[in-house]
């Protein structure tokens, strides 16, 4: 478990690092991305996600929060089954930066928000969730079951 733990706190380093050097330029969202992995909280424009990607943003006031640390690694076991659900995972550990995305949705601590492709929160929880449990909750959203019909009309 000290390993585990070891590790994801590695996985951070490469975004101090590289928070310390110059801004780099974003690169826009197109239809034709698929990058689930974390984007910071700061880094986002909410409205270039709008209807191509369903945010899940996750809140901490540390990086060093064992409850985002868990919830991290929750994520990560399971990437391809967001990713299947155009989902872009969003960190944001720092309050005092006051990013538009925590102005908006005001968490308070830890806080993992599911977002609706038309950028609407659906579903805020306290504590940490299993991959299984986000991709069952946006399975029940009214896009994503539409997206689903399209993508097999036989079912209707």
């Amino acid at each position: 478990m000290k390993t585990l733990y070891t590790l994801v706190l590695l996985s951070l380093v490469p975004f101090t690092l590289w928070a310390e050097d110059a801004p780099a330029p974003v690169e826009p969202l197109t239809q034709a991305s698929t990058s689930v992995g974390p984007i910071l909280g700061a880094d986002v424009v909410l409205e270039d996600l709008m209807f191509l990607r369903r945010p899940v943003v996750v809140f901490a006031d540390s990086p060093s929060d064992p409850t985002f640390i868990r919830q991290m690694q929750l994520i990560e076991r399971d990437l391809p089954a967001l990713d299947q659900r155009d989902v872009v995972v969003i960190i944001d550990t720092d309050p005092a930066a006051k990013s538009a995305i925590r102005q908006k949705l005001r968490p308070r601590g830890f806080s993992l928000v599911l977002m609706e492709k038309d950028l609407k929160p659906v579903i805020r929880k306290p504590l940490p969730w299993d991959v299984r449990e986000i991709v069952a909750a946006i399975d029940k959203f009214p896009l994503r079951r539409q997206e689903m019909l399209d993508r097999q009309p036989s079912g209707r």
